[in-house]
């Protein structure tokens, strides 16, 4: 009895283990594996501890360019479409396999910010068709470097014989935007002629101070132009704009404003900048002008849920809390945004950059 047991539980554990193997892959991974043999109607594949894998007589047709050289024992690519069919086999597919390989490339080279060739097959109204890793690329006509260079257009149809003349031709381009799930596939002839952000960077290092211009102003921060290379910009976040809290990066800079600013961080083609990097730490001797029982006066920038912020000096704020009033609502009752009132200094603690103080 105790050995029917042990080998229903070693049955048990093997079909257990199988499952577990089989649970590895999902439906979409890419899978590799040998051919184990070839026919008209199924070839089967060898995928190692995940089972055997079935591509059928469709697939075979639509793929019958990529395997007809192929034969048992050769190493195949393939996609997983079903995990466990009717027949018990993995099923697979070898087209959407090298669809989704294409994207994945595609994308390496946007990533890369590569200059490819693709050849122009077609045209519409708002630009050029062409094929690149065998996916449909589209070339809007926004992003036509020479092609509409040195010509004079002045309506739709002038714009239509122009994009005629390129159909057929080959043209070096960069991959702007990538989404397999959308099938869009964009690229730019003109970013093609433009010097890759990535090369551009290479110029630069981590400690290194810039002259710049500011050329935007978002929520999150201040975008730098470099002033002795006006293709490439950088980024200086909210949080390294000084040391005080910013709520607005319009109170620290507004457009076209010349800034100095220290590069912290290159990733990836993208520089990180900072102002507050250039400035002397003013908590660090915060306790030489401040101390606890101290009356001053100060400006109420903002109102939190834990209170109010109040501007001391260019960068040094204290705190109201909420508490010393009951209420958010009684504290705005006391206090206005951008008044002036007294105070006085409850506590002061400069490693947590921190001045408590309380309405006199």
């Amino acid at each position: 009895m105790n050995a029917i047991k042990q080998e229903d539980q070693t049955s048990n554990d093997f079909v257990k283990s199988e499952l577990g193997a089989l649970n590895l892959l999902h439906v979409g991974d890419l899978v590799q594996g040998a051919i184990i043999e070839k026919g008209v109607r199924m070839m089967t594949i060898d995928l190692g501890a995940n089972g055997v894998g079935a591509v059928y007589r469709g697939e075979l047709q639509n793929a019958r360019e990529v395997i007809k050289s192929l034969k048992p024992g050769d190493m195949i690519g393939a996609k997983v479409v079903q995990i466990d069919n009717e027949d018990g086999y993995i099923e697979l597919s070898l087209t959407q396999a090298d669809k989704q390989k294409a994207w994945e490339e595609v994308q390496d080279l946007r990533d890369q910010e590569e200059i490819v060739k693709v050849k122009l097959t077609a045209f519409n109204k708002g630009g050029l068709l062409g094929e690149l890793r065998g996916l449909p690329a589209f070339l809007p006509v926004s992003q036509l470097g020479n092609g509409l260079e040195g010509r004079a257009i002045n309506n739709k149809e002038e714009i239509g014989k122009v994009l005629q003349e390129l159909v057929g031709k080959e043209v070096d381009v960069r991959i702007i935007d990538v989404n397999s799930r959308t099938n869009k596939l964009i690229v730019s002839e003109k970013a093609a002629t433009e010097v890759s952000t990535k090369e551009l960077v290479q110029n630069y290092q981590v400690g290194q101070i810039i002259d710049g211009v500011v050329s935007g102003v978002a929520d999150f921060g201040v975008f730098i132009r470099f002033t002795d290379n006006p293709a490439l910009e950088g980024l200086i976040h909210i949080s390294e704009l000084g040391y005080r809290i910013v709520e607005n990066p319009k109170e620290i800079v507004k457009i076209d404003d010349a800034v100095k600013a220290k590069i912290t961080d290159i990733r990836d083609g993208k520089i990180s900048l900072s102002l507050r990097a250039l400035r002397s730490d003013p908590w660090t001797n915060v306790g030489e002008k401040y101390k606890e029982g101290q009356e001053l006066s100060g400006m109420v920038h903002s109102f939190h849920p834990f209170g109010a912020i109040v501007n001391l000096d260019g960068e040094i704020q204290g705190q109201v809390h909420v508490a010393s009033f009951g209420s958010v609502e009684e504290m705005k009752k006391q206090l206005g945004i951008g008044k002036e009132y007294s105070f006085i200094v409850e506590s002061l603690v400069p490693t947590e950059r921190k001045i408590l103080l309380k309405l006199k």
